[in-house]
């Protein structure tokens, strides 16, 4: 059975360290500790009494100063595992920890789910190919030797950088390492490790190369695990969830968390408020508990960046001046149908067809795959349609030899909407309004990822009331902007007012209109 050895990297909160060292020791698993030299004495003097009586908790030999960014926390990391390695013969897995996490699993299913798979999780990308790094510095971090921490001294990091560019003091990366990027939460076998601290005494040059880059916690071991590893043996993924706010935060677990969490594909979670007392007891006791059902749904990532959204409305990108100084053209008719269900929207495009021969374009902006003509690579992928956009419907007014164009779009589409409607051309506007049943709404949470099978019916309950305020909200918006040429058709209303809108939207008979509005199963879902 696997027993994990914990490497934990701390410099305040003793309290908690104590706690959370007793919790996961006394399922029989192993903790190794590494208190920050720069913290308070009496702090690490606090915790070294009270785990003292501990056979299961060990200190790294050696406590150094720790900055952030600086090599000096994998060299804390490593004077941790060979503590443990040493101390702790029979640990079969290493994993590491800080004293924000806590486990969301209990002990049980973290030594199952471990001894299901013989191989290594630690986040390990080519360092150059993918797109880890979202935004700042990232050749500089290795072609340059960082002596300055960037955050206590900005002024010296950027000054030595700088000079190094000027004089043109690039060094290379060794030969045979392909270096790579990942999150610093990993969980490695015992062989592995083993390989690891081998490696770091014959291989100098790789050392000395890591010891100078910029926040090498998220590059050094994610190198060498690849380095020593097959490919077969790892499974690119942390075991301890964690997200980051818009901003680039990490978003802090609170009481009102503990349901969500415990439903995440995750054996930890990081960072747990100090102040979720309540949310901290019940995870604790959790780690201790025998057979307990967990029912993974996985949707914490896409809900909370559902729910965070709420509040960021308007939030938008300026428009481009290319998209300000074109238009559609004075003597063309855009005309756009407004639908959240977009199988609604897509028969009523259908039955248009039937009827018109107006060119129609499924939700172009919504949907990678839409069919589209090949209009030279603009509409290849649905970030170059949205930003050349006013370009993109011009170039399907002329493949299609029309003055008028048909096409569909999400009501959350208000920048487009807004864009479009602001043109010289003439823009109608038809919304579809469609009851919501909860039925629904729970397959659309599911679909866009905000609930899975096994997500519980509470949980779903209170994420209801959400996505249809939020449904609401999208075409209250539409409503405030008071568009001219602004029509609805209404699932809940009258066919032949319902053939009055389309009538006058599509510039058709009355009998037309009232064909289209009698399609069968119009709204069913």
């Amino acid at each position: 059975m696997a027993k994990i050895a914990f490497i934990l990297l701390c410099h305040k909160d003793p309290d908690a360290i104590i706690k959370q060292a007793e919790r996961l020791t006394a399922a029989g698993d192993y903790m190794a500790i590494h208190f920050d030299a720069s913290a308070k004495p009496e702090f690490f003097q606090e915790i070294k009494t009270a785990l003292a009586e501990n056979p299961n908790v060990a200190f790294a030999r050696k406590r150094i100063k720790c900055g952030w960014g600086e090599w000096s926390l994998v060299q804390a990391t490593l004077n941790a595992v060979e503590a443990a390695v040493d101390a702790f013969p029979r640990a079969t897995h290493f994993y590491m920890l800080s004293g924000d996490c806590m486990a969301i699993k209990s002990a049980q299913y973290a030594h199952d789910f471990l001894d299901e798979r013989d191989i290594d999780y630690i986040e390990s990308f080519d360092y150059f190919e993918s797109d880890w790094i979202k935004t700042g510095m990232k050749e500089d971090r290795l072609i340059y030797r960082h002596f300055f921490n960037e955050r206590n001294h900005k002024a010296l990091f950027y000054a030595s950088m700088n000079l190094q560019k000027k004089l043109g003091i690039e060094r290379k990366i060794p030969h045979d390492i392909q270096v790579q990027i990942g999150s610093q939460w990993w969980c490695l076998r015992r062989r592995t490790i083993e390989w690891i601290l081998k490696f770091t005494k014959k291989r100098r040059d790789v050392m000395q190369f890591f010891r100078t880059t910029w926040i090498p916690d998220e590059t050094f071991f994610q190198t060498l695990v690849r380095h020593l590893i097959p490919e077969a043996e790892i499974d690119t993924r942390t075991l301890t969830f964690l997200m980051f706010s818009d901003y680039g935060m990490p978003v802090t677990f609170y009481d009102d968390h503990y349901d969500l969490l415990l439903s995440q594909d995750f054996l930890f979670a990081r960072k747990i408020s100090p102040e979720a007392k309540d949310l901290k007891s019940r995870l604790g006791k959790l780690y201790a508990a025998e057979d307990v059902e967990f029912k993974i749904s996985n949707e914490g990532r896409s809900l909370f960046k559902f729910l965070s959204g709420r509040g960021r409305i308007g939030r938008r990108f300026a428009t481009r001046f290319w998209e300000t100084e074109a238009t559609l053209g004075r003597e063309r008719e855009l005309m756009i149908i407004v639908c959240k269900k977009w199988h609604v929207a897509k028969r009523l495009i259908e039955a248009i067809r039937q009827v018109s021969n107006v060119p129609t374009i499924e939700y172009l902006f919504n949907e990678e795959d839409t069919y589209l003509p090949d209009l030279g690579g603009i509409q290849s992928s649905l970030g170059k349609r949205t930003r050349h956009r006013r370009a993109l419907v011009r170039m399907l007014f002329d493949y299609y030899d029309s003055d008028r164009l048909i096409v569909c779009m999400d009501p959350g589409n208000l920048d487009l909407l807004q864009d479009f409607c602001g043109d010289r051309s003439v823009t109608k506007l038809l919304e579809i309004e469609c009851l919501f049943t909860d039925e629904y709404l729970t397959g659309h949470a599911k679909r866009v990822g905000l609930a899975g099978e096994q997500t519980p019916k509470d949980t779903l309950e209170r994420l209801l009331p959400t996505i249809r305020n939020d449904m609401t909200f999208e075409s209250d918006r539409i409503r405030d902007e008071d568009f001219e040429n602004h029509l609805r058709i209404r699932e809940a209303g009258d066919v032949d007012e319902n053939a009055t809108a389309l009538s006058r939207f599509l510039s058709i008979s009355n009998d037309k209109a009232l064909e289209i509005a009698s399609t069968d199963h119009l709204y069913a879902d």
